[in-house]
């Protein structure tokens, strides 16, 4: 009883945190107060938790905890953005405080160097009660050099992921990024990189340098990603909004949930999804604005003939994606599943950057829904579409 009461009262504090990867202490009190560690490839710690009862605990015992949405910069990346990448005007360095990128289509730092260290990041999904990583790139993806040198960048991230994941063979599994604006490139890579170890799927831009993703440009790539049966993750990078999201952090906090609605939308009304019906895509943040404005979508489908071209209304394909738990908000989660159904949503962590989930699992630990919804959620869901 004293352990749970201090487990309540370290989790309480915790929530005080930002969420970054620098802040390690809580998480650190919580393991110690609560959180069991790896075994057998499956972490256990998670079901106190996520559970109310025995009963629960029991129904929960053995899920192992996936979390669908988790970048990585993989060293080789980086020193290839800095040595190679300088006649397109980018750098790559890095200080006491983290490392810095910039490139012609989007500059960050400091990000933290958990994002580079595979052992801190073991470290971490340990803590976090994570058993499984789907590890992503994320900006500036590769798509902002000339056609050798967005090839070049894909085929080392694409090696350095497949290769995080034989290091880590049961903790680690691989999203391969392609040369987007380049489609015969972006086939081959396809082909090759889909073939190494730990690959489990595609990791796409919401818009490839403000091409949407019904572009014709893009067809032979949805044509081959639905041949070889590889899952897409969405994830915004150039987001839209322009000169009006610059100020206060907007680009991110607004630009991102609309982005990947209207990206969304492409692939709905542009017909993407009727042409290829087997392709199965995750949208990151929860489907970013898409699950709140499909209705004001669907009656603009209702009223205006000329748009109404798709083989079912707007809300049916909400059941063609799957949606991850970044939203932070436990009502708009709850609306989430009960807009999509349990079994199309996956954890998300947005490893490692201060607007994901330092602690996922905790998260989903606050929301209502019953044992069989919280499995599929914890892992189910993921386990199957990542062929795990």
């Amino acid at each position: 009883m004293a352990d749970k009461t201090k487990l309540t009262r370290l989790q309480t504090m915790a929530k005080h945190g930002d969420g970054a990867c620098e802040n390690r202490m809580s998480r650190r009190q919580v393991l110690q107060a609560g959180f069991a560690t790896i075994a057998a490839g499956a972490f256990s710690g998670t079901f106190d938790a996520l559970a109310q009862s025995q009963d629960q605990r029991e129904a929960l015992q053995g899920m192992r905890a996936i979390d669908i949405h988790a970048h990585y910069f993989p060293e080789t990346l980086l020193n290839l953005i800095g040595e190679e990448g300088k006649p397109f005007n980018a750098t790559y360095r890095r200080t006491e405080k983290g490392f810095f990128i910039e490139t012609p289509v989007w500059s960050g730092g400091p990000i933290s160097t958990r994002m580079i260290n595979l052992k801190e990041r073991i470290a971490d999904m340990d803590q976090q009660g994570i058993a499984v990583q789907a590890i992503s790139l994320t900006a500036p993806m590769t798509n902002w050099g000339n056609a050798e040198f967005a090839h070049q960048l894909a085929r080392t991230w694409n090696d350095e992921a497949s290769a995080a994941h034989q290091a880590h063979p049961s903790r680690i599994v691989s999203l391969l990024t392609l040369p987007m604006l380049y489609p015969d490139r972006a086939i081959d890579e396809l082909n090759r990189a889909g073939k190494l170890p730990g690959m489990r799927g595609v990791y796409m831009a919401t818009n490839v340098s403000n091409k949407d993703l019904d572009d014709p440009m893009f067809e032979p790539i949805w044509t081959r990603i639905e041949d070889l049966d590889l899952p897409v993750f969405l994830h915004p990078v150039e987001t839209v909004g322009g000169e009006r999201l610059h100020s206060f952090h907007f680009s991110n906090l607004l630009g991102t949930p609309f982005d990947t609605a209207v990206a969304a939308c492409h692939l709905i009304f542009g017909g993407v999804l009727d042409r290829h019906p087997k392709l199965r895509i995750c949208l990151s943040h929860g489907g970013g604005a898409l699950p709140m404005v499909i209705g004001r979508v669907e009656h603009g489908w209702q009223v205006h003939p000329e748009i109404r071209h798709t083989a079912q209304p707007p809300s049916a394909y909400l059941q063609r994606f799957t949606y991850d738990t970044i939203v932070h908000s436990r009502s708009i989660m709850e609306f989430v599943i009960k807009e999509v159904g349990a079994e199309r949503v996956m954890i998300g962590s947005d490893y490692c950057y201060s607007m994901g989930y330092d602690r996922p699992v905790e998260f989903l630990a606050q929301i209502d829904i019953s044992t069989s919804q919280r499995k599929m959620i914890l892992g189910g869901t993921a386990a199957r579409l990542l062929k795990l």
